[in-house]
């Protein structure tokens, strides 16, 4: 769909062209679409939900790459782009009305004018060029709205009523009355009618996880390839682990939430300890990754384990990139607590570390030890197996990090621990500036 427009005078288009270039560079057009971000999700808080809001995202950076080279053009081209679709096709899958896919974009256009209406005059562009940029932007942006909104409305239909005659909506929905513990007329789920409307017994051991694809340069894939991927992966996770049943839901266009049935409380167990986890690894390759919550029994099971796996996801995405493709809570649930305060996090850091939390790599390997070394339960042997290095290199490193630290490490090992393992988990960027 397009229409020709009146060309404007130099002035107007030179100040344009200006802009557009400066906001298409790559830092600038984050920070753009973080701002509309932020402001759409203040007025729609239903879109706060990670996999909701990571739609948003991509949905808003396309808007913006599509949407701001027309304004120096003469041809206004509507051109909805497909991350757009994938929104709208998100909110009718989570079962939300039509009216906030059109508030989500009602709400976006006037921010949309607020920002500019701010870098104008932030630029201080004389009046008339000021005035003739505002009519044009405000004209241009409308089409857009009124555009995007026509044709997403009839996706967000076709959607929306292929997901009511699906199984699938009855999974989602069922699913999301199980982790409210209400079901859509607000009365507490009958976990028997539960079981049998998801084909997954409740009663049992649960272990929760939740899987999502990276986002290389900001994109994320296509989402018909992406679902497909990550349920081919939690098929291969849920046989790894000898699982006597699965259960599967996306939670957007590239994210799914998962559980597998435990055979008894003895593999709950075993599952549970720290490390369980990690051979995993081996069964998922890029892009997809992967966090665990911990085993845990009957429907409070069922979701304990699943908000614990939100939080490990929490924790892999903050952490430094080139992670684990795995997380399991049970392995960052003490980076997980004390990273909620970030100033308080940064502050136990610095104070225990001390001269450690420097940058450089003399006190990264310092670190690595005394890590390794607490938690091997101060075994010199023990630490030089695990890092690949002579005992009496551990004991030397033990004894310098004493002296740096002004203090034996005994008497402070779980203050130490922790820090350290926030910083093994999110990596330099937790450290002190």
């Amino acid at each position: 769909m397009s229409t020709t427009v009146v060309p404007e005078d130099e002035a107007v288009r030179a100040w344009l062209a200006d802009y557009v270039y400066e906001k298409m560079r790559t830092d600038s057009l984050e920070q753009v679409a973080e701002r509309l971000n932020s402001a759409i999700i203040a007025r729609v808080p239903e879109l706060a939900d990670r996999d909701m809001r990571r739609d948003l995202a991509a949905s808003t950076r396309a808007h913006i790459r599509a949407m701001l080279p027309g304004l120096t053009s003469d041809t206004v081209e509507f051109a909805i782009p497909e991350q757009a679709h994938a929104l709208a096709r998100t909110i009718a899958r989570r079962g939300f009305e039509l009216r906030l896919l059109l508030r989500v974009y009602h709400v976006g256009h006037e921010a949309v004018l607020d920002f500019l209406t701010d870098a104008i005059d932030q630029r201080e562009a004389p009046y008339e060029v000021e005035r003739r940029v505002l009519l044009r932007v405000f004209e241009r942006s409308s089409k857009w709205v009124g555009a995007s909104v026509e044709l997403l409305t009839d996706t967000y239909m076709a959607e929306r009523e292929q997901v009511f005659r699906a199984a699938l909506n009855r999974r989602t929905e069922t699913v999301h009355a199980l982790l409210a513990d209400l079901d859509t007329a607000g009365a507490p789920v009958d976990t028997e009618q539960a079981s049998i409307q998801l084909g997954y017994r409740l009663g049992g051991q649960h272990l929760a996880f939740v899987l999502w694809t990276d986002e290389p340069g900001g994109e994320i894939p296509g989402e018909d390839e992406a679902i497909g991927l990550l349920d081919r992966t939690a098929t291969r996770l849920t046989t790894a682990l000898g699982a006597t049943g699965a259960l599967t839901v996306p939670s957007g266009a590239s994210g799914m939430w998962a559980w597998a049935a435990l055979e008894d409380t003895a593999q709950a167990a075993r599952l549970a300890v720290p490390g369980a986890l990690s051979r995993l690894a081996e069964q998922i390759d890029a892009p997809v990754r992967v966090a665990f919550g911990v085993p845990g029994g009957n429907v409070e099971g069922f979701r304990a384990s699943h908000r614990e796996a939100v939080a490990a996801r929490q924790v892999a995405e903050r952490a430094s990139t080139g992670g684990p493709r795995v997380r399991a809570y049970r392995d960052v649930e003490i980076a997980y607590l004390a990273g909620v305060d970030d100033a308080a996090m940064r502050g136990l850091i610095a104070r225990e570390l001390g001269p450690l939390a420097a940058r450089d790599p003399h006190a990264a390997r310092l670190r690595e030890t005394l890590h390794a070394y607490l938690g091997s339960r101060r075994s010199p042997e023990a630490t030089a197996r695990l890092i690949g290095v002579h005992k009496n290199t551990v004991r030397y490193r033990i004894q310098r990090i004493e002296e740096l630290l002004g203090r034996p490490i005994d008497g402070h090992s779980l203050a130490l621990e922790t820090a350290l393992a926030c910083v093994a988990t999110y990596g330099p960027d937790a450290l002190p500036d």
